[in-house]
């Protein structure tokens, strides 16, 4: 008999993740792409694409509609990175939109504020307003179209879309409502973070609560807040009423970021043009963001895994077999040993200047190679190795999505609040929540991620690109945009969506389908890389898990839900018709989310 249930739009919802198998195609386009996590929000940069923009203007529009339809993950009161490919020139530049620690936030006075006793290392709650940093994004997306766009839209016209979605009202889709610490889940901390919970929840009779699948709701209040980014630039976040907001609720919450702060970083900071890393894999080129992301390590891992003995050569039928796990495994586990020390704000104040180039270099990748064993894990005990000659120098839950124009631009862009919600904390009258970025700084005096006065934190998402190989600081043609979020879990998805293509012979949305493997958790709150356990996603080989076991590696396996671990991926490929010449879009889209690719 047919359920009629005018509460609900799909009751009771299934506990099973996927209760039927599913197939999904490689989505193929000749005008323009959009990967991302959310249908409507893809929508937005479709409807971008068309009006004339580029792939920049429309990232920036998937940005504010995922903030609309998945704030869970998402926000403008968070920080992006992004890395954009210019057909024209060849050329891949780099953008870092992560906000700094306010400039009265010294190691001392936030140990205080948390009462973290001398002699004791402690952290920053992912839960603090301690660990709210200044929010980078609105800058980041300004600067995004002003740098790389196509100069005939307006930040109006852009963030249109988005807006749209938040006053007349969408209906939330089924992951977002019901994920793993999303906002079912969160409502609890959402009500307890600050007085204006309500922004951030459904209206209905009985009272503000969270979304189910399904059902509208409307975010006025954030619609207004792109109104002021649409209309007064920078400015008009950074100043004025928001700021205010935003410093009101911190400080009333015992937080140390000033007005200061926020303008500081719109008229001095800012986002930084910065000059992305990369390193050569078998005949292609792998762009990373340079630290204080944490692509470095999906650099290191890929440079290892290629030095290792036989790995290069082994077969596509290998893909994800014991042998090949086990070396990822490994070559991650070193990389992180070291990117977990050294990374941090590259300004010259906080980190030696040329600490990328020496972590990249060969003799050093070579050394760190040499660890390896083919038979059995490293040693819980491993360290960060010493990239410098001086041996005193080595104490010392995100959207992303890619888009893709018919003049053959495209960009990797990636958008957090970090953990979840964030902190839940919403500024009056703002309706976003701000991120906890800076729970992932270190509170260890000798660490060189240490929170110090106006530094960006180790940051964890990532945006990633891939050229054939060519000169170096330009590649030889677009291969492909590429990501997956989901905290520590991204430069693992990078190396391993990567490798499934290169290696494994799989199309992008087989790449994404395949089971992933996690070392650690993907989120701090939830474990550490250095956790010996390595997670492995239901549907790997029962072989290739008997076999990890039989190494010696810990193992567990992860189904339904939990499979959030492993994070959500895109990925666009970029190919020329060899008949026609002309070029073709191909996209995958990850099953673990809720949205698809989406052709212009």
């Amino acid at each position: 008999m047919a359920r009629n249930n005018k509460s609900e739009v799909f009751p009771p919802e299934s506990e099973v993740f996927t209760k039927f198998a599913s197939r999904r195609s490689v989505v193929h386009s000749t005008r323009g792409m959009v990967a991302c996590s959310q249908p409507l929000a893809a929508k937005c940069g479709i409807e971008i694409l068309e009006k004339g923009g580029n792939a920049a203007d429309a990232a920036v529009a998937v940005a504010a509609g995922l903030n609309m339809t998945e704030p869970c993950s998402t926000g403008i009161g968070g920080d992006m990175f992004c890395l954009y490919y210019d057909a024209g020139t060849g050329s891949v530049s780099a953008l870092n939109g992560s906000g700094r620690s306010g400039g009265d936030c010294t190691l001392d006075k936030i140990r205080s504020s948390l009462g973290i006793p001398d002699g004791t290392t402690g952290k920053i709650p992912m839960s603090s307003v301690h660990a709210v940093t200044v929010p980078g994004a609105a800058a980041g997306w300004v600067d995004t179209v002003e740098r790389f766009g196509s100069g005939k839209l307006t930040m109006s016209d852009i963030l249109a879309p988005a807006i749209r979605l938040g006053e007349e009202g969408f209906p939330v889709s089924e992951l977002t409502a019901y994920y793993v610490t999303q906002w079912q889940r969160a409502e609890k901390t959402i009500r307890s973070a600050s007085p204006n919970y309500a922004e951030m929840l459904k209206s209905t009779p009985s009272g503000p609560r969270a979304p189910r699948a399904g059902e509208i709701i409307t975010l006025p209040h954030l619609a207004r807040t792109f109104r002021t980014l649409a209309t007064e630039g920078k400015p008009g976040f950074y100043t004025g009423r928001i700021a205010t907001e935003l410093i009101s609720v911190v400080s009333s919450l015992g937080g140390h970021l000033t007005l200061s702060d926020l303008s500081h970083h719109a008229s001095v900071s800012s986002s930084e043009r910065v000059h992305p890393i990369s390193l050569p894999f078998g005949a292609l080129r792998v762009w990373e963001h340079p630290p204080n992301g944490q692509g470095i390590v999906a650099l290191m891992a890929l440079d290892i895994l290629q030095s290792l003995p036989g790995f290069s050569a082994l077969p596509p039928s290998a893909h994800n077999s014991t042998a090949y796990l086990h070396a990822v495994i490994e070559s991650l586990r070193l990389a992180f040993a070291d990117a977990s020390w050294f990374v941090t704000d590259p300004d010259p104040a906080f980190s030696p200047p040329d600490l990328t180039e020496r972590l990249l270099s060969p003799s050093y990748l070579a050394s760190r190679a040499a660890l390896f064993s083919p038979d059995k894990p490293l040693p819980p005990t491993l360290e960060h190795g010493n990239p410098f000659p001086s041996p005193a120098l080595s104490s010392s839950d995100t959207v992303y999505f890619a888009v893709a124009d018919s003049a053959g631009n495209a960009i990797s862009f990636i958008n957090s609040n970090y953990g979840g919600f964030g902190t839940c904390i919403i500024p009056k009258g703002c309706g976003f929540t701000l991120q906890n970025r800076g729970a992932n700084f270190s509170l260890d005096r000798k660490h060189p991620n240490r929170l110090a006065p106006r530094k960006r934190p180790y940051h964890t998402i990532i945006p990633g690109l891939v050229t054939y190989d060519g000169e170096e600081g330009k590649g030889g043609g677009l291969h492909s945009v590429f990501g997956v979020m989901g905290g520590f879990m991204q430069p693992q998805g990078h190396v391993q969506a990567l490798l499934g293509q290169v290696m494994g012979g799989l199309n992008p949305q087989q790449a994404l389908d395949a089971p992933r493997i996690c070392i650690g958790a993907g989120m701090p709150d939830e474990g550490d890389v250095f956790d010996m356990t390595v997670f492995v996603e239901e549907g790997m080989p029962e072989e290739t898990v008997r076999g990890l076991r039989e190494l010696g590696h810990k193992v567990e396996v992860v189904s339904g839900y939990g499979r959030g671990l492993f994070g959500r991926g895109q990925i666009i490929r970029w190919t020329r018709d060899e008949v026609e010449g002309t070029g073709v879009w191909s996209a995958g889209s990850d099953p673990r989310a809720d949205g698809a690719a989406y052709p212009l």
